[in-house]
Order: structure tokens, then sequence, then C-alpha cells
């Protein structure tokens, strides 16, 4: 069964210093008809203003991607970690038993735009961690590039659920197809372009959900992105 959740649809705010759509409930966007899918339970698009950003604050017992579409992100945690995140890197924090951390934008006078993705832990109350890992970007064109898995992998980010989630970028006409287990279940998000994926046209923001299927057959309209999310 395939479901579709359109980006028009998603929760929106503006602050003025912040831009952001929610696919999920988040802070004031409630909808108990979207409250996560399977163990994934937000996918944030967001833009933050130069100089901007999100101060110090905490998380526990939820596993923390960021992936960066455009410009630096700042990341400063009660770990020890300070770092800057860009394109082609995955950030991984698990807030396991407690941490806290801040967000800011890291560039130089312009925004930066990222994903923000959490999913729920397959065991709470474990030790904090962290990873930040850069891949090449010829490792999305035209294929899938694992982030982050339960058992990490090469350029990969290692998260404690049994879940993956993978990239890919393809070009006018180009097709890319996703084998899924059987009793597995799959989000598929656009981050940019336009789409067809098992045979509904998507535009960025847009998403699907399968669940009941063997595969997903994603073709690009034009040059786009697409993040996909294999969950139990």
């Amino acid at each position: 069964m395939i479901t579709v959740r359109r980006s028009n649809e998603r929760g929106h705010a503006n602050h003025g210093w912040l831009d952001t759509h929610h696919t999920f409930s988040f802070a004031d966007y409630y909808d108990p008809r979207h409250m996560g899918f399977r163990s994934l339970r937000v996918i944030n698009e967001d833009r933050v203003a130069p100089g901007k950003g999100f101060g110090t604050h905490g998380h526990r017992d939820m596993e923390i991607l960021s992936y960066v579409l455009e410009g630096k992100l700042a990341h400063r945690d009660s770990m020890g970690h300070v770092e800057l995140l860009g394109p082609n890197e995955i950030q991984r924090m698990s807030a396991g038993s407690g941490v806290r951390h801040s967000e800011f934008n890291g560039g130089n006078g312009e925004p930066v735009h990222f994903l923000q993705i959490w999913i729920e832990p397959a065991t709470p109350g474990g030790p904090s961690s962290y990873e930040q890992i850069r891949f090449d970007p010829a490792d999305k064109r035209g294929k899938w590039k694992l982030l982050a898995g339960p058992d990490g992998g090469k350029d990969a980010a290692t998260i404690n659920q049994d879940a993956s989630v993978s990239v890919a970028e393809l070009g006018p006409g180009e097709a890319i197809s996703y084998e899924l287990s059987p009793g597995r279940h799959a989000w598929l998000h656009v981050i940019r372009g336009s789409v067809t994926a098992n045979g509904v046209q998507l535009g960025a923001g847009d998403a699907i959900s399968a669940s009941g299927e063997s595969r997903i057959d994603v073709t690009a309209a034009e040059p786009g992105e697409v993040l996909l999310f294999d969950l139990d």
C-alpha cells in the first residue's frame, strides 16, 4: 500500500530566523494522523538565517540525524564536540540517557538549509554518542548511498534501531530501484527536484510511505535527490 504525504500538507512555521516544515507532528504543529511512521518520528526541513540557531537544549532516547543541503551548520554538545557540518556529510547524535547541544548557522552570511531527522531507538537509556562522516558526492549519483544503519558501514553512521537511511541523486530520466525485504516498510522523501515513485508524481518536500510493497521504483523528471528510510 502506498500513501502520499504532500509538501503543502506539512506543518509550517516561519519565525523570521527559522523557516521550518514538519512532515510529522512537532513543536506547535500537532496532527494525530501524522505522528511518525514506524520508528521514524521527525523529518524537519529547516532554513536558519545567518547568525541564528537553536540555543542549548536537551534530548534523550532519540537517534538524531542532520543532513545539510546548503550552507554550514555549527554543532556544540555536552559531550565536548564542537563541529561544523556541510553538504555530503551525515551527523548522528544518539541522545541516549541525555545530552545537551546547540545548532547554529555556521556559514558566512548565507542561510543554512538542512534536514533534521529523529528515529526512535530500539533500546532506551543507552550512552550518548556522536558521529560525523563525510562521503564522496559521487557515491550518491545514480545509486543509493547508505547514510545510517544499525551496522554503520563505509562512510555511514551507526544507529540504535533496525532502520536504514539512504540517499540518491538522479539526473533527468534516470531511474533507480530499492528492494524491500518481506515485512519491511519504506518512507521516501523528495529532497529536491521532481520524481515518479511507484507511479506517483512527487515534487520537493513530497513523500510516500510503502507497506506491503516489494520494491520502490523512482524515476527523475528533472535533477533531484531522494531520501529513503527502510524500516522494521
